[in-house]
Order: structure tokens, then C-alpha cells, then sequence
């Protein structure tokens, strides 16, 4: 029997535990450990992506846990910004990370957005995989990070 699918919806303010953990435990797989300090904007993730400008989503699974999260923001009024792309290790391979991905590029597209970008660290593996498979363009790696764009239709 088919498991019930994971659901994408808009962050709300009673999400604000999950989400920050679930985002803070991602980072801290990457890198070992975690420096909350250097997270400010996930202390209040409703004040620091506010609806105007951003669209952050999240995704709960049938038990109603979060296993997902995703925010786009605005760079410019042609541009739009994929962060905190997180998925819970439980949850990988699953798809998620695509359908979010699909989901922050419709709005992006809604939005009247012709480009998207993101960036992850030069060794994050996963995400440079999920950011290639779903269509983005590596345009240079600097600083330590490697960049990414998909130009919309």
C-alpha cells in the first residue's frame, strides 16, 4: 500500500520551532557542527522572509512532522533566490527536494520573475546534484560557494 504523500504549504508562525530545527539539523550534517549565531535569520523566519518579498514553504509529512523547507526571495525585480533548502535525512531521496524546487519556481514564475538563483558551499554534493538536476546552470564557483542560475520561461 502506498504511503500518503507529503504535503507543501505555506510557513506559518506555529512552524517556527520544526522548521528552525529542521534547518539548523541540515547545516549541522554538512558541517559536523553547528553555529546557531551565524543564523540569525532563522530565530524569526517569519520577520526575516515576510510574505511581500519572500515565499518560504515548508513540507509536513502525513504525521503532520515537517521533513522539508524552502524559501524564495527576491534579489532584484527580475530575480528571485532559492535559500534554506533543507530536507530532513529521514526524507531524502524521495523526491522533496525537486518538488520544492518546482513549487518555489512556480511562485518564482507567478512573481513575474524571468531568473532564479541559488548557492551552496563548493563540497555540498546533494545540493549541487538537486540544483543541476532540476534544470539550474552552474555559473562559478567563488568564495567557497558554488552559484547557480535557471533563466524562466
Amino acid at each position: 500500500m502506498n504511503q500518503p504523500a507529503s504535503t507543501i504549504r505555506p510557513f506559518t508562525a506555529s512552524d517556527q520551532p520544526a522548521a528552525r530545527a529542521l534547518v539548523l539539523a541540515g547545516l549541522g550534517e554538512h558541517w559536523g557542527y553547528i553555529d546557531e549565531t551565524l543564523n540569525p535569520d532563522l530565530d524569526d523566519i517569519a520577520a526575516a522572509y515576510p510574505p511581500e518579498t519572500s515565499l518560504f514553504l515548508v513540507v509536513e509529512d502525513p504525521t503532520g512532522a515537517l521533513i522539508g523547507a524552502g524559501c524564495l526571495t527576491e534579489d532584484d525585480p527580475t530575480t528571485g533566490r532559492l535559500v534554506r533548502m533543507s530536507v530532513a535525512s529521514t526524507a531524502r531521496g524521495q523526491g522533496i527536494g525537486r518538488r520544492l524546487v518546482a513549487e518555489l519556481e512556480s511562485a518564482a514564475l507567478d512573481r513575474g520573475y524571468t531568473r532564479l538563483v541559488c548557492e551552496t558551499t563548493e563540497d555540498w554534493t546533494d545540493a549541487v546534484g538537486l540544483y543541476l538536476a532540476t534544470g539550474f546552470t552552474e555559473t562559478g564557483i567563488w568564495d567557497g560557494d558554488r552559484h547557480f542560475e535557471k533563466l524562466l520561461t
